[in-house]
C-alpha cells in the first residue's frame, strides 16, 4: 500500500445519478489518503499478528481504514459496530436458545432432538478466521448441512481471498468492559470454543498454496482493526495485545489532499475551480476550528470538512459569502446542547 491510494469506481466522469447520495457514508474503501505513520502501523500489525487499535476524534477516518485495506489487498471484509447493548460473545457467535426451546418441545413429541448447530449464528471473527466452518455452523466437515449459513458480506467478499480477512470492530469503547475482556483469548490465540456445540474454532489452513514471496510469508492472514472514541477507558490487557495508532487532526494541506482524492469520486468533472474551492474551504475550516475552541465546542472533523466542501460545490456557496455562516452552523459548529439547556 502506498501513502496515497484510491480504489476503482466512479472517477468524476459525470455519469453518476441521484442514487450517488443514497449512502453519504460510503464505507466502500475506495478512497483513503494514508500518511506514512499510519501505513507503518498497519505493517506492524500484519507483521506481529496483533489487532490495530485506532484512536482519534470522531470523523478522523478511523472506521474508513479497514474497508480500504481490505479492498486494496483483495481480502474479505467484515464489520461489527459495537453498542452499549453488545454482548460479550456477540462478535464470536450467537445462539438462538428461545427458538431451540420451542423446537425441542415439538421434537420431543416425536422422540427426536433438534440439531444444536442449526441455532448457531457465526459472528464476524468466526467468519474471518474460519469461513468454511462458519458456513457449516460449526458442524464437522463430512456432515450433511441442511441449513448452510450465508456470509453476511457475501456481495463484497465474493471475489476476494478466502484465506485472508480484515475485521472492523467499531467503537469498542462503547461496550461494557466484559466485551473487550472476552476478546482477549480470541484476539491473542485466535481460537474460541462454541459452548453449545462443543466445537473449538481455529484459523483454517489456506485453501491454496502460499505465494513464493517473502512479504506474504511474513505477514498475518487476518487483520483486526479496533476503533475507539475514548468514551470509556479500555482494559490494559486489551491495550497490551494491540498495535496502537492515534489519528491526528488533519492540517490544512492534508485536508486539501484528502478532498482532491474524494472529489475524483464525486459526480461531474473536477475543475480547477473545484480544487481552489477545496483550498478555500480548508482555509476557512482553520478559522472555524479556532472559533469552536473558543466556544468550548468540538472542533469540526475531516468528515465534516468534506460535507461542507460538497455542499459548497453543489449549492454554489463561496466561503466568503453570506451563506457560509449558515453552512458553518449547519455542518461545522455543533454544540452538544442548545444554549440555555440544563447541563
Amino acid at each position: 500500500m502506498s501513502q496515497e491510494q484510491t480504489g476503482g469506481g466512479q472517477r468524476g466522469d459525470g455519469t453518476a445519478g441521484p442514487e450517488w447520495l443514497d449512502t453519504p457514508d460510503r464505507g466502500d474503501g475506495r478512497v483513503y489518503v494514508m500518511p506514512y505513520e499510519l501505513e507503518f502501523a498497519v505493517k506492524v500489525a500484519l507483521a506481529t499478528g496483533r489487532p490495530l487499535l485506532l484512536r482519534g476524534m470522531p470523523g478522523s477516518g478511523k472506521s474508513s481504514l479497514a474497508p480500504f485495506i481490505a479492498r486494496q489487498l483483495g481480502w474479505r471484509y467484515y464489520e461489527h459496530v459495537v453498542s452499549y447493548r453488545t454482548q460479550p460473545r456477540e462478535l464470536l457467535w450467537n445462539f438462538d436458545s428461545v427458538r431451540r426451546l420451542g423446537d425441542a418441545q415439538v421434537a420431543a413429541r416425536r422422540g427426536e432432538r433438534p440439531d444444536d448447530a442449526s441455532y448457531v449464528q457465526p459472528g464476524v471473527l468466526w467468519w474471518a478466521l474460519a469461513p468454511r466452518s462458519a458456513r457449516r455452523r460449526g458442524r464437522p466437515e463430512d456432515a450433511v448441512i441442511p441449513d448452510p449459513c450465508l456470509d453476511p458480506f457475501e456481495k463484497i467478499n465474493r471475489d476476494r481471498s478466502p484465506d485472508h480477512a480484515v475485521v472492523l470492530i467499531d467503537e469498542i469503547d462503547k461496550a461494557d468492559p466484559d466485551v473487550p475482556n472476552s476478546l482477549l483469548v480470541p484476539l491473542g490465540l485466535r481460537r474460541f470454543l462454541v459452548a453449545e456445540i462443543g466445537e473449538e474454532i481455529r484459523p483454517e489452513l489456506p485453501g491454496s498454496a502460499p505465494q513464493s514471496t517473502g512479504e506474504n510469508a511474513s505477514q498475518a492472514r487476518h487483520l483486526v482493526v479496533l476503533t475507539t472514541n475514548e468514551e470509556r477507558e479500555l482494559p490494559q490487557a486489551l491495550l497490551r495485545r494491540c498495535v496502537v495508532h492515534v489519528l491526528p487532526e488533519h492540517d490544512r494541506d492534508m485536508l486539501v489532499r484528502i478532498a482532491k482524492e474524494h472529489m475524483q469520486t464525486w459526480p461531474g468533472e473536477v475543475t480547477p475551480d473545484d480544487e481552489e474551492l477545496a483550498e478555500s474551504v480548508a482555509d476557512k475550516l482553520t478559522e472555524v476550528r479556532d472559533e469552536a475552541a473558543m466556544q468550548d465546542v468540538r472542533r469540526p472533523s475531516t468528515a465534516e470538512y468534506l460535507d461542507a466542501l460538497l455542499a459548497c460545490r453543489s449549492l454554489g456557496i463561496r466561503p466568503d459569502g453570506e451563506e457560509w455562516q449558515l453552512l458553518t452552523r449547519n455542518v461545522l459548529i455543533k454544540p452538544q446542547q442548545m444554549a440555555g439547556d440544563p447541563a
